[in-house]
């Protein structure tokens, strides 16, 4: 996916990685269908094979192993995100883009919970990620702030917000829309006295 333009500090998408074989493509559906019904504690090898109704060690014929399938998953994770996140700041509506990139980041984040969590949990062996990739998912925080190190905070915000939420850590009646749009309002805030 495209967007057509690039906005200033907008990079282009990575060139994807070449297609996976029709069975690694199978496998790989097989782990996210478990990853997203059951939860990360569920994906292992062996749930994968039962899920493909084959033998285990059968996988490995396509997968050195466990975190191999979840590589796979992380980089497919980050390029969804990433044509999410720069289409939002394309379509730019009421609010600017920061808010824009917020709102799409939450909606999206909290409807794909176990594969977010996957992707922004714990160690990232970055160099088993297509090149450029993980650069380009994180541009779009760059492109509404204009800079890197408030680009980096706004991630954390909007990040630190997700899992909480996903984590039903807020009080009772918290009215997280108003908290979104707050930090939307400081966040555009600092970006515009940079």
């Amino acid at each position: 996916m495209s967007c057509p333009g690039l906005l200033p500090g907008e990079v282009e998408r990575p060139v994807p990685p070449p297609a996976r074989s029709p069975r690694r493509a199978e496998i790989i559906a097989a782990a996210l269908r478990v990853l997203e019904g059951e939860g990360p504690d569920a994906l292992t090898m062996r749930r994968l094979a039962d899920e493909l109704g084959m033998q285990a060690p059968s996988l490995y014929k396509h997968f050195s192993g466990k975190a191999a399938v979840e590589h796979e998953l992380i980089a497919d994770a980050l390029l969804d995100i990433g044509d999410v996140t720069h289409t939002a700041i394309h379509e730019a509506g009421p609010g600017g883009g920061l808010l824009g990139l917020l709102v799409a980041y939450r909606r999206h984040s909290l409807s794909h919970a176990s594969l977010y969590r996957l992707a922004t949990s714990g160690r990232l062996d970055r160099g088993r990620l297509p090149p450029g990739l993980e650069d380009w998912a994180g541009n779009p925080w760059y492109v509404v702030t204009g800079d890197p190190s408030l680009a980096q905070a706004l991630w954390s915000f909007a990040h630190g917000m997700v899992i909480l939420e996903l984590d039903d850590r807020y009080p009772p009646g918290s009215d997280l829309d108003t908290s979104w749009r707050a930090g939307a309002a400081a966040f555009q805030q600092a970006a515009s006295t940079r």
